[in-house]
């Protein structure tokens, strides 16, 4: 005779659930900054050189809702997509290795996850259910993991979790991931990022740190599949074998990530390893064609062997902290490659620039940039630097703030209006060539309430922008609350300033550049938040080689 059994609806949702995407979380062990969205960005790199339809996402455990309240010596640059999502640095990675644009759905935080989770309680949807850590919030997280799969039509989604395992923060995002595997079994992998360092004292390589980081991934209910191994000496067959044993992984699992003279050797490192392959493997997925990276390592030959050098000042008020301006770094070596020219960056405060310093912070600078910013420190430094590089024809891009600066410096010394500023330093100032925009003067909340994102731009023309980029109608990302005051336009025009990018819209001044100059442009947007290896940004290229004819 027959028995039926009842099966709970939880376990009828899993043998139905049928998924098309595979899944690859990048976890991380022992310390921070070990590198995984470098590591993200190359697997990816990789898989998509194989044909699949790859993206990355990040998932931040930090409670902020997004990273645009950070101070960017907190957290890095703020990156911004073309849907106006501000999200971690590590995005911009993902875009520059990938060239595909990213969206808020690459970025999650726990301040996001919880925002979700609450408003849906105070809705009603929980049905007077007691909300809790398990399932609620680990039902949100997977759900947004998900999502890219299930709109995006990836086949691969490679997804990165902030901070290293052991965290307080990141338990609920690792208790996702157990689940994830347990539900979808062979469509998800983890790839454990850890690290063996050298004690020079013994001489050695030591494995200790990676067998008690994946202890712990173990406590939490999660086996990695494949280790990366950050190490500055090579791993021999021992260790990895030792590695393997007690760790759980195949030997061919254990992957050897040496420190790189460029991020962009990592790919190349880990096609090396067969890390791709491993992956694929472990994913029951056909490893295709080849990689095809010759495009990849032609950037790189020309990156390790330019043909000419150029000196190019970065000015700016967090330049301890190089990453609070890491994607304009990165355009410049972009641009560098596509001159054929190294580009050697100075790093200079502009709160150390004054009038009587400047020629010597300036001396032997072939092209000075300044970078955007908000509040009034140091802007009188960036002021200094416009004036400075006006007068001595120096090819000059200022972004965001540093477009302002531009502005300011140029109605005050040129067109002779003293009392000119910006009314987010000097409010009711006389002269505010700079005013905050008409749509942003009722918002007080800080979070998310920018102009974000990418808005449309017509060039003039003949300009010096329109023959960079190569058109005359183009789209760029923002990130501001202030604007050049159109109140004002036709007196700089009229006094050599010229506006040669304008919203066809709105009719807000994107671009500014000084006539009879060699190379003077002051862009509202961030250019640097779209270039990538496979398309250097058009704007740095111009600049770089503005920069090159100055040497």
């Amino acid at each position: 005779m027959l028995k039926l059994v009842t099966l709970h609806p939880e376990v009828i949702s899993v043998l139905i659930m049928s998924n098309s995407t595979k899944y690859v979380f990048v976890t991380g062990g022992v310390t921070s900054s070990l590198g995984k969205g470098i590591i993200s960005a190359s697997l990816a790199k990789l898989l998509q050189a194989r044909g699949y339809s790859t993206t990355i996402q990040k998932l931040d455990p930090y409670i902020n809702v997004d990273p645009g309240t950070l101070n960017p010596y907190e957290h890095g640059e703020c990156f911004v997509t073309d849907d106006g999502a501000e999200t971690d640095l590590d995005l911009g990675h993902y875009e520059r290795f990938l060239n595909v644009p990213t969206s808020q759905a690459n970025n999650i935080t726990t301040g996001r996850v919880y925002q979700s989770v609450i408003e849906k309680e105070r809705r009603g949807e929980f049905l007077g259910k007691t909300v809790q850590v398990i399932p609620h919030i680990t039902n949100e997280i997977k759900e947004r993991i998900q999502l890219l799969g299930k709109n995006g039509n990836y086949d691969i989604v490679i997804t990165e979790i902030g901070g290293t395992v052991g965290d307080i923060e990141s338990l609920p995002y690792v208790e996702a991931v157990r689940q994830m595997k347990w539900e979808f079994d062979d469509d998800c992998i983890v790839v454990h990022l850890t690290l063996v360092p050298y004690l020079a004292a013994a001489g050695e390589l030591k494995t200790k740190p990676t067998q008690h980081s994946v202890k712990q991934l173990l406590e939490l209910g999660v086996q990695p599949d494949v280790l990366c191994c950050r190490t500055e000496h090579e791993l021999d067959l021992n260790l990895r074998r030792k590695i393997a044993k007690f760790c759980n992984v195949n030997m061919n699992a254990v992957i050897e990530s040496r420190d790189a003279e460029t991020i962009y050797d990592v790919p190349i490192l880990m096609q090396v390893e067969e890390l791709d392959k491993v992956v694929l493997e472990k994913l029951n997925l056909p490893t295709k064609s080849v990689p095809n990276l010759d495009n990849w390592k032609e950037f790189l030959n020309r990156l390790k062997n330019p043909e000419n050098q150029v000196n190019i000042g970065l000015i700016g008020k967090y330049v301890e902290l190089k990453d609070s301006y890491k994607s304009i770094s990165e355009s410049l070596i972009h641009a560098g490659v596509s001159n054929n020219s190294k580009v050697n960056v100075k790093w200079i405060h502009s709160e150390k620039v004054n009038a009587e310093n400047a020629s010597a912070h300036f001396e032997g600078l072939d092209g000075i940039l300044v970078a955007p910013g908000f509040g009034s420190r140091g802007i009188s430094g960036k002021i200094e630097t416009v004036r400075y590089a006006r007068e001595n024809n120096i090819p000059f891009l200022g972004i965001c703030l540093g477009m302002q600066c531009a502005v300011i410096e140029y109605a005050r010394n040129v067109i002779g209006l003293n009392e000119a500023h910006t009314t987010e330093i000097v409010e009711g100032c006389k002269v505010p060539v700079i005013d905050i925009m008409s749509d942003q003067e009722d918002i007080s909340d800080k979070g998310g309430t920018m102009r974000l994102g990418a808005y449309k731009c017509q060039l003039t023309p003949g300009s010096k922008v329109s023959k960079a980029y190569g058109t005359d109608k183009i789209s760029e990302r923002h990130r501001h609350r202030y604007e050049f005051n159109n109140d004002y336009l036709e007196e700089f025009e009229n006094n050599g300033m010229k506006a040669t990018g304008r919203n066809p819209e709105t009719g807000l001044v994107e671009v500014v550049e000084v006539e009879n100059h060699p190379w003077f442009v002051g862009a509202q947007f961030h250019p640097e938040y779209k270039s990538t290896v496979a398309a250097p940004h058009p704007l740095f290229v111009a600049f770089v080689h503005a920069a090159l004819n100055n040497k």
